[in-house]
């Protein structure tokens, strides 16, 4: 035995070298009794991690039970975290087979009983479960019952701008990005309506009330229009129950029960119901989409083949490692075409195994070449936080201290999710994006295209390593940038230099003529 596992309310006072917490805060001990490396050791430990949830998920897929509104069956690592928890238990393990004694401190009530059910581990009093379980239900409840009624709102006030949309047309299914715009210009599909006059564009159900009225018009028209009111008002009963069984059960149990504390089931549900009924209302010729491969995009494809109705998935942003709801899957579930950005796009696909005749590359509408530019020497650091909260927040306490000793850093939060940064001295907030921003000597960032974009236009770049969790890390293949956690951030940010440009350009030019005959029929979809 060589882990030692406990709460962070019950830690005994001996008998370990190390600590590390998992899903708990930090604990009043010695930190440089910390084990280190954590971030190090989770990047290594991932690929493992990575095949046993690609493994896991499977068997979930195919027990049924809702799991088609779920996102651990899909391996989407942005939604569910059960990739990272199996990597935890791969490093645990390390570590009860190790020769350190190392303390692991655990408040999930959950995961506590799937680590000390693992060899080497000697486990104390565990996290009660009964409160967490209700709470997280009462939440799920609470949550289906607002979509429920949310979305039986929006289906009275699209019926009539659904049933008046073109009938066998082409069609785009979006999301309501701002960047998009009400004379048909899209943030994913760029000017492609202005180059097809007949295509039509249809929301994704998750888009605001306020925002599909500002992007309504003759060709576009918000899906939730085709669903049944009396169905919505029946969504709070939606969700995932899967059966959990083997050595990982009490992570699946963890899962669905996390899945299910939010309105996300109930709004999968919604989704498949109203592409159902538009699909046989309006028979679109076929379909484009920005693809993502999520369990309602599955759906969504078989669907459309029953109905021999073509559909064209467009990998609109990067595909990082940790995106393992690219995947084929099995089986596979892949629109009949797939148009990639860039050729690393298209790579990173046929490496996981998507046939060669599925893929093409069509170009990239969201990104552009970036300008050129000189680093200002001794000028600020960038730093570009990204969607992930926990993540943002540690890259925040990062700098903080560098701040103090005389770096400066000009800190963009995620427009989607901002963390209520608060100026300082030596902390700036953004006045816009990085492109707007001048005297800028390096780029700081985790999980977010920011980075990548910087080092293509020339600017030193270094990617944040959290110590408790793993940052998307959105880089092609053959692209390596300086990587550092908090303990060495001062001195990578201070060696960082610029990558070298690149011979083959990552996104390719938008091939519009290409474009038009895939959503006109003129090429084979």
């Amino acid at each position: 035995m060589t882990v030692l596992l406990h709460r962070s309310t019950n830690l005994p006072v001996a008998g370990w070298d190390q600590w590390v917490a998992i899903e708990a805060g930090p604990p009043r001990l010695d930190p440089a009794t910390r084990l280190a490396g954590i971030d190090t050791a989770l990047e290594s430990a991932w690929p493992e991690g990575a095949a046993d949830w690609l493994e896991l998920a499977g068997m979930l897929a195919a027990q049924g039970n809702g799991a088609e509104l779920a996102h651990a069956p899909a391996c989407a690592g942005n939604a569910s975290d059960l990739g990272m928890m199996l990597t935890w238990t791969r490093l645990v393990g390390r570590w009860a087979a190790g020769s350190d004694r190392v303390l692991v401190i655990c408040d999930d009530p959950w995961l506590f009983r799937h680590f000390a059910a693992l060899p080497g581990v000697r486990a104390g009093t565990p996290p009660g479960l009964m409160g967490p379980a209700v709470r997280a239900w009462l939440r799920g409840l609470a949550a289906r019952l607002a979509v429920s009624a949310r979305m039986a709102r929006t289906a009275l006030a699209w019926r009539a701008a659904a049933r008046d949309l073109p009938t066998a047309a082409p069609a785009l299914l979006v999301y309501g990005h701002p960047a998009s715009d009400a004379d048909g210009g899209d943030a994913y599909f760029g000017a492609l309506m202005a180059e097809v006059p007949d295509l039509v564009r249809l929301l994704h159900v998750d888009c605001p009330l306020s925002r599909a009225r500002a992007l309504s018009g003759p060709r576009t028209a918000a899906l939730s229009g085709f669903g049944s009111p009396l169905v919505a008002l029946g969504l709070w009963l939606r969700r995932w129950r899967p059966r959990p069984e083997g050595p990982q059960a009490w992570l699946v149990r963890r899962a669905a029960t996390r899945e299910g504390a939010t309105g996300t089931p109930a709004m999968i549900a919604w989704q498949i119901h109203c592409q159902r009924r538009w699909l046989d209302s309006h028979r679109p010729r076929r379909v484009l989409w920005p693809w993502e491969n999520h369990s309602w995009e599955r759906v969504f494809v078989g669907d459309c083949r029953s109905r021999a109705i073509a559909t064209i998935g467009y990998q609109h942003a990067t595909i990082g490692r940790l995106e393992l709801n690219y995947h084929p899957g099995e089986p596979p579930r892949l629109p009949d075409r797939i148009l990639c950005a860039g050729p690393f796009g298209r790579d990173a696909l046929a490496t996981w195994g998507v046939a060669d005749e599925v893929l093409a590359v069509a170009g990239a509408w969201r990104f552009t070449a970036p300008a050129r530019r000189t680093p200002t020497p001794g000028g600020a650091v960038f730093v570009a936080l990204p969607a992930d909260r926990p993540i943002s927040l540690q890259m925040i306490r990062a700098i903080v201290p560098l701040s103090q000793q005389g770096l400066r850093f000009v800190v963009r939060e995620h427009p989607m999710t901002p963390v209520g940064f608060v100026p300082g001295p030596g902390l700036e907030r953004a006045t816009g994006p990085l492109p707007t921003v001048e005297g800028i000597a390096t780029v700081l960032y985790a999980g977010t295209t920011v980075g990548l974009e910087a080092a293509l236009a020339g600017l030193p770049v270094v990617r944040f390593c959290p110590d408790d969790r793993l940052a998307n890390d959105i880089l092609p293949a053959g692209i390596e940038l300086a990587a550092a956690g908090a303990a060495n951030l001062a001195a990578t940010l201070a060696a960082a230099r610029p990558l070298p440009s690149l011979a083959t350009p990552l996104f390719a030019a938008v091939d519009v003529e290409f474009w038009r005959r895939l959503a006109t029929g003129g090429e084979h979809g």
